[in-house]
């Protein structure tokens, strides 16, 4: 017969054992494929080797930190890369109909672009969470500015590779029961869709420089500098940036990237760009080769011939050391002294490009 003591904690043990194990299966759903099925996609790519992709370009010399500068800028990230007032979201007003080339930001990598007559819902994260579990890993800094079921008919959801804060579990799901649209992916994040419960018929994936005719658009799959990887082992999946042409439109998705060459061959292949879309935060020293910076992003626009550009992956998460508004700030800097157009929305706001453009500053306004 079991102790008193045992009686009282059995309990106790058995509640936070179950927890855990609750934890841990759901840590496993959101990982998406298993390894299996991620290095059976990967034998498909000529640009993976034994179930690994690799970037083309050699790695640049990363900047060399004493563990004491690493721990101060830790403990300085929440402090710098926090917005210092609530971020101010835009109403989401999308008409019925989609213009011939428009776009919503959502928020940090997602915008909801209209293109001649389509609408393509770009790498849609809806969780609270980019991570693999609910209680830690990076955090909003703003609520998403409308809730799915808001959003109008969605033609084509494009992934661009299978990071937490690009690709998200709860919304594929959601969008998969929801909508009818085609989920267009590099190859390898096709395999997290089918896990996930998204129907054979809806995925389409490409390898760099395989094309698709999704919806009356083509979609090209273009070479971006990044990796991959849900769980501890990296690039088991294809990363990728996307031009997508209508009739009379084109736009450049970057999703995440680096510095790359490769915005020199894609502008000479798919452009010139009515509007590109491009990362300019979460850079660091740390890690020179794997995101842009605003400089780096307004090369890049440049290299592609973009006409305006829109910055995304910033304001949203914290996952650098830079401060809240400092890529935003640096862009517009860059952008003016170079006579670059730049979309600068806030999270919700939809901007038609058949109209003229107003950039303002709203992050360093005050709230009303």
């Amino acid at each position: 017969m079991p102790s008193p003591t045992l009686r009282r904690t059995l309990p106790f043990a058995l509640t936070v054992a179950g927890g855990a194990a609750a934890l841990a299966l759901h840590a496993r759903a959101e990982m998406g494929a298993s390894r299996r099925r991620l290095r059976a996609a990967a034998s498909t790519s000529p640009h993976a080797v034994d179930g690994i992709f690799a970037n083309t370009e050699t790695g640049r010399p990363r900047e060399r930190l004493s563990i004491r500068t690493v721990v101060r800028m830790l403990l300085l990230r929440n402090k710098n890369g926090v917005p210092p007032r609530p971020v101010p979201l835009a109403p989401v007003h999308i008409p019925a109909h989609p213009a011939p080339l428009a776009v919503t930001w959502m928020g940090h990598a997602c915008v909801l672009l209209e293109i001649d007559g389509r609408r393509v819902l770009v790498d849609p994260v809806w969780s609270d969470r980019a991570s693999p579990v609910p209680l830690i890993g990076p955090r909003r800094l703003h609520p998403v500015p409308a809730p799915l079921v808001a959003l109008p008919d969605i033609d084509i959801v494009l992934l661009t590779h299978d990071h937490y804060d690009h690709l998200d579990r709860r919304t594929v799901r959601t969008l998969a029961r929801d909508t009818t649209a085609t989920f267009v992916a590099p190859v390898g994040v096709g395999e997290h869709l089918r896990a996930w419960g998204v129907p054979e018929g809806r995925i389409v994936t490409r390898d760099w420089n395989g094309a698709a005719e999704v919806a009356g658009l083509r979609l090209t799959c273009l070479e971006a500098r990044h990796f991959s990887g849900r769980g501890l082992r990296r690039n088991t999946s294809q990363w990728a940036a996307w031009a997508v042409a209508g009739p009379e439109h084109r736009v450049y998705v970057g999703g995440d990237t680096g510095p790359t060459s490769a915005f020199a061959r894609s502008g000479a292949a798919h452009g010139p760009f009515d509007l590109t879309v491009l990362p300019i935060g979460a850079y660091s020293d740390l890690w020179p080769d794997i995101h842009l910076d605003p400089e780096q992003a307004l090369s890049g626009h440049r290299d592609l011939r973009g006409d305006v550009l829109l910055p995304i992956h910033w304001a949203t998460f914290n996952l650098g050391f830079h401060g809240w508004s400092e890529p935003a700030e640096r862009l517009c800097r860059a952008a003016d002294a170079a006579g670059v157009r730049l979309a600068l929305p806030r999270p919700g706001e939809r901007l038609d490009l058949g109209e003229p453009l107003r950039p303002a500053a709203w992050w360093s306004a005050p709230i009303r």
